[in-house]
């Protein structure tokens, strides 16, 4: 069986170490290539974040993709979103994306979409390892790739302006923008400045290792004060490679991915634009969400942590809002991918047409307490086949009667089982949380 190198973002890891070393970037170069299995020269497009070990990551991916007879442009440091635009809409077949979005800048990832500017499926992503891991062929030494490099980002500026066609009554108005000294650095300020906004920027000096360092989407703090002392009307924060957002209202209150859902999935509604009346979120999102848009009458359904899976539920049945607690927020009439500033616009849309301010917005989403326990376990077993741990979790439902939520699993790195319970009262839910840890400890831990 191949090596797996793709996670539920791409390949991820330490630049300069298996599977970001030279030799296996220049293999997948190889692979993408080969997997795609054209008559003809492929076209791939590539953009990168600002982290110091993009440049190489860069070239040694299209000596590859040369060796296999492909065509390798690059737009220089440009957000995710724009890759897979491009991606859509330009003479491409593939278009890749280096970066490790929210990580330090020790770390760099290989995100890849396809020429319908769609993440690469599962099936495809084993495709292109199975390629990869078969020691059959190489990449000849001698392969040299001439990179073309020219700016495209206008036509994505323009696609993702249109989200905002009136900043009607906003316009003027004085925004915070947290750039994660990132991928935004090249984009952000000359979109909303030319929409007529004013802005504060922070984040904005990167140097190749100060990407996600004490600012950006994971650090929203320095934003919010940025916010009160400028009297800003909102801040808004981007990851490094710029797909998600996590916005400050004029308080200086974070507001997450779950508030920007139910504001963006409300307003789909009211404008009969909300396919399925259904919002898709993560097995993340608070219990509060599920029940605020309950009450509305739409419908949230649930899928696995990463917005891969957000998307491709989204294709599969047509719906057309959906994201992540995290800030990943995917309109698919937009891109169907995350895209912070597409978000950010959409954001300031609601505002403008409904005349409240982002902080009114927010509060129509009322979290419920949550808590979160880890237990060490021996073994991996199915919980629900341990007898003890079973009627624990059985008790916790019925108490919690619809009104909170029991999310058991086990993580992805270590031996923990983690338990997380939402509900009205955080005693309660404490209490229940350490209900079932304790049936875990006595069985399996």
């Amino acid at each position: 069986m191949a090596a797996r190198l793709f996670g539920t973002d791409g390949i991820r890891g330490v630049a300069g170490t298996r599977p970001l070393d030279p030799p296996t970037v220049a293999r997948l170069g190889a692979a993408l290539v080969r997997v795609l299995k054209l008559d003809r020269p492929v076209r791939l497009l590539v953009g990168r974040d600002t982290r110091e070990s993009g440049e190489w990551i860069e070239r040694e991916l299209a000596r590859g993709a040369a060796s296999q007879g492909a065509v390798t442009e690059s737009t220089g440091i440009v957000p995710t979103p724009a890759v897979a635009y491009l991606a859509r809409t330009g003479p491409f077949d593939l278009g890749v994306v280096i970066s490790a979005s929210h990580n330090p800048y020790h770390d760099n990832g290989i995100k890849v979409f396809s020429g319908r500017g769609e993440k690469f499926d599962e099936g495809t992503e084993r495709a292109v390892e199975a390629i990869v891991a078969d020691s059959a062929w190489s990449v000849p030494a001698g392969v040299d790739a001439q990179v073309q490099v020219h700016d495209l980002s206008e036509p994505y500026l323009d696609h993702v302006r249109l989200l905002l066609p009136d900043p009607k009554g906003l316009r003027g108005a004085t925004i915070a923008m947290d750039m994660a000294n990132g991928a935004t650095t090249a984009t952000a300020r000359r979109l909303f400045e030319g929409l007529g906004f004013s802005t504060v920027t922070r984040g904005d000096h990167p140097d190749g290792r100060n990407i996600n360092e004490g600012c950006g989407s994971t650090h929203p703090a320095g934003l919010a004060a940025a916010v009160v002392a400028h009297k800003c009307r909102l801040g808004v924060a981007f990851d490094g490679d710029g797909d998600r957002a996590i916005l400050v209202d004029h308080r200086g209150r974070v507001v997450d991915g779950d508030a920007l859902l139910l504001m963006l999935g409300l307003h789909y509604q009211r404008q009969d634009r909300l396919t399925g009346n259904t919002v898709v979120a993560t097995v993340m999102s608070n219990i509060g969400l599920e029940i605020a848009f309950r009450d509305r009458g739409i419908t949230m359904v649930r899928t696995p942590v990463g917005d891969k899976y957000v998307s491709d539920m989204m294709l599969r049945d047509g719906f057309v809002v959906g994201g992540e607690q995290s800030g990943h927020v995917i309109l698919a009439e937009h891109l169907y991918t995350g895209d912070g500033m597409a978000t950010a616009l959409a954001v300031l849309r609601v505002m403008a047409e409904s005349g409240r301010e982002l902080a009114d917005l927010a509060a129509d989403l009322v979290p419920y307490p949550q808590t979160l326990v880890n237990v060490r376990v021996r073994e991996r077993v199915d919980v629900a086949t341990v007898p003890a741990i079973a009627a624990a979790m059985g008790r916790v439902e019925q108490a919690l009667d619809g009104r909170g939520r029991l999310l058991v699993r086990y993580s992805g790195t270590e031996p923990l089982l983690r338990i997380m319970i939402e509900g009205e009262n955080q005693a309660t839910v404490q209490a229940w949380a350490e209900e079932v840890a304790d049936a875990v400890r006595t069985t399996i831990g």
